[in-house]
């Protein structure tokens, strides 16, 4: 497998010009056996620069810079296989992933070691979402969300929802909590108060999976509902009041920020029939440009912790690689030729 040529250069594009735009991947991986599931999470692009992806039974880390990739057996049952993965940002734990299962099984890996180094087992369903910020938050199909310490596995709080919780994701700051369910509804948890109940938004309606929070605009979240509603809606969490709200004809499967523009990426399911990945300009939610390419709906999306790459999950089991974005401080972009590779 070649590796990917680097090369360094100022960021030409400004939030006026989409004239550097990509129109193709510069990689592609294979990604035998992801599931066409809606309601799973299961890609996450750490801050130690991996990309980690679950395929059935197994996490597979995937290191761009080397194209090294490494497995980590999670299941060992044949019944039971990856239904979510994700990468702490909790400062002295960024080499942790988390991993939920289709049996309730929440797994803590240190992929330094290469070990497991906690198993819980607090849920009643599967796990199909997580978020960990300074706490580790896992929705699960038996309508909770469960936060945990797993610096000592302290189970901290339960919180209900009505339905399955396919979408979680913590503030930038850590202190506010958006959780989507399968009942269309959106909630907002505020951290410092979980005792509380949630400030719950009912503008969607299909389920909620699609949650980010604005790294740069402090506590304005972008939801996307599903194929009923296909809507993104961009709100002001401190009143719970709707800022924006444009319709985008198809499902939308996922959201994620920009960290070095003003905008918002996102991904595309049922009812697009070019299964695209949509860049839209805050705050008037302008749609800027188009990536075309996945054969079926694009599942997930992450971005590199430079800020630059974006990558795309789709349910046609392949991963693409966008150069999209400047980088926040080298400018540094991935080039090279349209490459096939798998993972296995």
């Amino acid at each position: 497998m070649d590796n990917f040529a680097r090369f360094h250069s100022p960021a030409q594009r400004t939030n006026n010009s989409s004239s550097n735009l990509p129109s193709v991947p510069v990689h592609i991986l294979d990604a035998p056996d992801f599931r066409d599931d809606f309601y799973l999470n299961l890609m996450d692009w750490g801050e130690k620069n991996i990309l980690a992806i679950g395929l059935n039974q197994n996490v597979y880390l995937y290191i761009p810079t080397t194209e090294e990739i490494q497995t980590i057996h999670a299941c060992t049952n044949p019944t039971d296989y990856v239904t979510s993965v994700k990468w702490s940002r909790n400062a002295g734990m960024t080499s942790h992933l988390a991993v939920g299962t289709f049996q309730s099984e929440l797994q803590i890996w240190d992929v330094e070691a290469m070990k497991q180094t906690r198993l819980i087992r607090s849920h009643r369903a599967r796990i199909g979402s997580l978020a960990w910020n300074k706490t580790l938050a896992s929705g699960s199909r038996d309508s909770t969300v469960h936060l945990t310490d797993v610096r000592c596995t302290q189970f901290i709080r339960k919180l209900a929802h009505r339905g399955e919780v396919c979408g979680l994701a913590w503030s930038p700051d850590g202190e506010m909590l958006a959780s989507g369910c399968t009942k269309n509804q959106l909630s907002i948890w505020d951290h410092t108060m979980l005792n509380s109940s949630a400030r719950s938004m009912h503008k969607h309606c299909a389920p909620v999976r699609a949650l980010a929070w604005s790294p740069w605009q402090r506590l304005v979240l972008a939801s996307g509902g599903g194929t009923a509603d296909g809507t993104i809606k961009l709100w002001r969490t401190t009143t719970g009041k709707l800022m924006r709200s444009v319709s985008t004809g198809s499902q939308v499967c996922a959201l994620a920020w920009s960290t070095t523009t003003r905008e918002l990426l996102s991904a595309h399911g049922y009812g697009s029939d070019t299964h695209e990945i949509a860049l839209w300009r805050f705050k008037q939610l302008d749609k800027v440009h188009e990536l075309t390419g996945h054969n079926a709906r694009v599942l997930n999306i992450a971005i590199s912790p430079d800020g630059s790459t974006v990558v795309s999950a789709g349910a046609d089991e392949t991963l693409r690689f966008w150069n999209m974005f400047p980088s926040k401080a080298s400018n540094t972009r991935w080039n090279g030729e349209f490459l096939n590779s798998c993972i296995r």
